[in-house]
Formats: C-alpha cells, structure tokens, sequence
C-alpha cells in the first residue's frame, strides 16, 4: 500500500521535512518575563519526537509595545534583541533539532486589542490603523490612536528585527502572523482600517502594511525561510467578512505574493498558511457556501499549510490532492505530543482539556502521554 502524501517528506523553502503534518502555532502563557522556560523546552521537545516535523511556535511578541492583551504581558514569549530571550529560545530550537525536527517562530504584534492598562503601565500607547477599539473594549475606546506613517515604518523594522533575532536563537524561519483580528489583519480588514492615506481604502493599501513586513523580512533573512498566515473568514476580535470584500482582498494578497514568486524564485516564500472557514479564532463553526479558500488554492502554486478542524482522514485526503499541501493541528498537538506517529500509525488520540490551556505549570503542557507510555 503506498504512502499518503501526509507523510512523505516535503521541502518548504530552505528546510526539508520528513512529514507535511505541523504543529500549528499555540499560545500556552507559560513564558516568564518574555522568556521561554525550562518547561517549554520540554513541551516542544516532546512534539519534536517524530523526525523532520516542523513546529510553529506560539505566538511570539516582536517587541515590548507589540504584546499586552488578555494573555498579559510577560507570560507570552518575546523575539526581540535580547540576551536572555535569545538564550532561551536557543534552549528550544535546540532541543527541537537534537529529535531531528524543525521550527518557524511565529511573529506577533495585537495593535488595538491589546489592554490599555497594562500598555500604559510600560510606557506604551495603545494604537492600531485606525482610532477604533475592537467591539466591546470601553477603556480601548477612549485610548486607542492611529498609527502614523513613521510608526508604521518602524513596526515593520521591528518584524525585521525579530526575524533577526529568531534566526540568531537557532529557528528554522518565522512566520508573520497576519491572521485572526491582529496588526496586519487589522490594516486588512475595511472596518478596522478607515484610513485614507497609502495605508487604507482601496485593496491594494489596506494589503500594503502585510506586504511590506513579507518583503522586508524576506530581504533581510530569505524568503525561503519566511511563511505567513491569513485566516480570510475569522469574525475573531471584530474582523467583518462579507461576500464582496473578503474574497477580493485575500485574492490581491495572494496574486501579490504569488507574482513576487514567480517572477523571482529567491523571493517565493516557503509557505502561506491558512486558516480554513469553519475555524473561527479559538471557535468551530459552519461557514457559508461562499466562505472558501479554494480560489486562493488556485492563485498560489507554492507550498500551502491548511488548518481549521482536521480529522485524520480529512487530513490525508486533503494532503492528496496535490504534492505542495501540508496540515497543520492546533489542539491535537497539545493532548498528543507525539501526534505524528499516532497519525501514521492510525492510534486513538487523546483528548484536550481546554481548561489548562492558558494557566501555569506543568499540568496540561508537558504531562499528556506518549502513546507507548498510556499502554504501560
């Protein structure tokens, strides 16, 4: 019987892996002033254990003023120029290539939906495209301030300097997340961007603060070891999609990156990762028959990472369809650390327990069983 392609070896830009299953990126809080612990050494090493895998990490703050939401400030993990957070990434990449397996750091700026409160403490403001808080924040309301052009230079230095500093603490690549009601989807998305200089209005400005980060973190460590991620139909964090808008804009963006690609293969990136319909930030749901993402499947011709709620066999069936397509599982990966082997062997998995998602210690981060060890 012949291999599924789920579990053939794939090249992603500069890295060879020997799997297309990811571990998609999964914010835990278990960071220690921006610093990865000893914990998550081990929590990474252990999904690790399958050579050639490549793990997303959480997602990662690229500076000081860039963090600061619900999460907190400092049990989210930072990629920025300093010694100790760089050690301690050192300390993870390293445990993750000593299995033989490989990681993009995700990069991370929340813009408006980040806590006034804790920002203002630190001497930062609270600003997004526009001066408009997401649904529901009052205190967001009366804070939040438009970034000016400068700003908005410097935030896209600041991803630059991240990319930096991940290649430094040993990471394969990095990923620009670009999804799920963030800084750069928030540029994106036509009403949390009402500007009206290059940076708003029409598609192709709202695009151009994402573009701008793609390109100038590619021109600074290499295309071939940057992906992004969109999550086109998420309402997460007040985003709105609608029929006319969504699919036009996601479109442009990658025509964009697919064009960059072809015409100079130095600049395709390794991957796009993308988010599927029925996956709505941290909630399931059924999309409508007009929210998909097969148009922007037959734009890009690169390497593509779906995820969103896949099964086993919807895995398998999905990676078939053609050679460039990889699935990436976010909660799968939490409760079965050595998921990959579970998926090729077709082991039952064990199921997550949401409630030790985001709390500290060890309980419900590094305490799932490997399979072997559950049937001692």
């Amino acid at each position: 019987m012949s291999v599924p392609n789920l579990f053939k070896p794939i090249q992603i830009g500069a890295t060879q892996l020997q799997n297309r299953v990811v571990m998609a990126p999964l914010t835990r809080t278990r960071a220690d002033k921006n610093i990865p612990s000893d914990l998550a050494v081990e929590y990474y090493k252990q999904r690790a254990s399958s050579p050639g895998t490549l793990l997303i990490s959480e997602a990662t703050y690229i500076h000081p003023s860039s963090g600061g939401g619900g999460f907190g400030a400092e049990t989210v993990p930072g990629i920025w120029n300093d010694p100790a957070i760089v050690s301690g990434w050192k300390k993870v990449t390293d445990a993750i290539h000593a299995q033989g397996s490989k990681m993009y750091i995700q990069l991370w700026d929340i813009g408006r939906v980040a806590d006034y409160g804790i920002l203002s403490k630190n001497g930062y403001d609270l600003t997004g495209p526009s001066a408009i808080a997401q649904d529901g924040d009052e205190e967001g309301a009366k804070h939040v301030r438009a970034l000016t052009v400068p700003e908005i230079k410097q935030k896209v230095q600041r991803y630059v300097d991240a990319a930096k500093a991940a290649l430094a603490a040993g990471a394969d690549g990095v990923e620009v997340h670009s999804a799920n009601g963030y800084l750069p989807d928030q540029f994106i998305h036509w009403n949390s961007n009402h500007r009206t200089d290059e940076y708003g209005g029409s598609i192709e400005n709202r695009a151009r603060f994402t573009l701008e980060i793609i390109d100038a973190v590619s021109a600074a460590i290499g295309a071939d070891r940057v992906g992004v991620r969109f999550s086109p139909w998420t309402t997460f964090q007040s985003m709105e999609v609608c029929e006319e808008k969504t699919l036009p804009q996601f479109k442009y963006l990658f025509e964009q990156l697919e064009k960059r690609g072809a015409e100079d293969p130095k600049k395709r990136l390794s991957y796009i990762h993308v988010i599927e319909p029925r996956a709505n930030g941290i909630f399931d749901m059924t999309p409508e028959p007009w929210q998909t993402n097969e148009p922007l499947r037959q734009i890009w011709t690169g390497n593509l990472i779906r995820a969103g709620g896949f099964t086993r066999q919807l895995a398998i069936e999905t990676a078939q369809e053609d050679d460039k397509t990889l699935i990436a599982f976010g909660r799968a990966f939490i409760a079965n650390p050595d998921l990959v082997y579970r998926l090729e062997k077709d082991l039952p998995l064990t199921k997550w327990d949401r409630d030790t998602f985001y709390v500290p210690g060890p309980h419900g981060y590094t305490d799932y069983p490997f399979y072997n060890e559950e049937k001692k």
